[in-house]
């Protein structure tokens, strides 16, 4: 894999990644398959991680080049994950199944890990506690497409807060009812083009993107990076905004 394309800032003390929908964040306990992280130590050397992002998640994520700059973003993002504020800004873009109640709103519900289902996540009385605020950037009816800031930073807190109030992220195999976006599903009077067998699905992965990465880095220096939607879900709202004007 060519990583110089994934790569949006390159320092001595740290790469800011925008991590492609498929691709492993680390390693995972088997090994078998490859991972951002041993791609870029391969090229480049030692390589700490900082946080992680989940494997059908794509967009922003950081990796520090040493043990002082791992020390210090490990604080940071240490420091987000319990509430404060200033620590680091994250913010995801993702398509969701329904249309909210609301056009904005704040999701604070604890989350702990499910006590039969290794890997997945629950609200919980007795969790950790988790704030996610929302937005709702464009309403379709069937689908919206949504804007969030997460306050902490809890397992799969975005997906599970999406699915306690009732509108999973697309193609969510573990929140939600894991189907893939088609376009005859949003364009009518669809036809499968005689060169196809099958219809290919828009999306066939979870509909989140990591859009917006705030941090300080070791100078104190405030740094903003931003990674454009991916392909598949750019495709997505192509059609249904087609469909919401038609």
């Amino acid at each position: 894999m060519n990583l110089a394309p994934l790569i949006l800032k390159e320092t001595p003390d740290y790469f800011v990644i925008d991590k492609p929908a498929g691709l492993l964040s680390i390693p995972d306990r088997e090994g078998k398959d490859i991972s951002l992280k041993v791609l870029l130590k391969e090229k480049y050397g030692e390589i700490f991680t900082v946080h992680r992002l989940d494997r059908e998640t794509s967009g922003l994520i950081i990796f520090a080049r040493n043990a002082e700059a791992h020390k210090h973003f490990s604080a940071s993002f240490m420091a987000s994950s319990s509430g404060e504020e200033r620590a680091v800004k994250k913010i995801y873009q993702g398509l969701v199944i329904g249309s909210l109640p609301e056009p904005s709103g704040k999701i604070e519900a604890p989350i702990k890990e499910h006590p039969a289902l290794n890997g997945s996540m629950i609200v919980h009385r007795l969790g950790k506690p988790a704030l996610t605020d929302y937005e709702v950037l464009e309403d379709f009816g069937i689908f919206s497409m949504v804007k969030f800031r997460i306050h902490t930073g809890r397992t799969h807190q975005i997906r599970v807060h999406m699915k306690e109030i009732g509108h999973p992220i697309v193609c969510d195999k573990l929140y939600g009812d894991g189907k893939p976006l088609l376009v005859s599903a949003l364009k009518y009077r669809y036809k499968l083009s005689k060169k196809e067998e099958e219809e290919k699905p828009i999306i066939n992965r979870l509909a989140l993107h990591s859009w917006q990465l705030g941090f300080a880095d070791q100078q104190g220096e405030w740094i903003e990076m931003e990674a454009p939607l991916p392909k598949d879900i750019r495709a997505a709202l192509q059609q249904l905004r087609k469909r919401k004007r038609s």
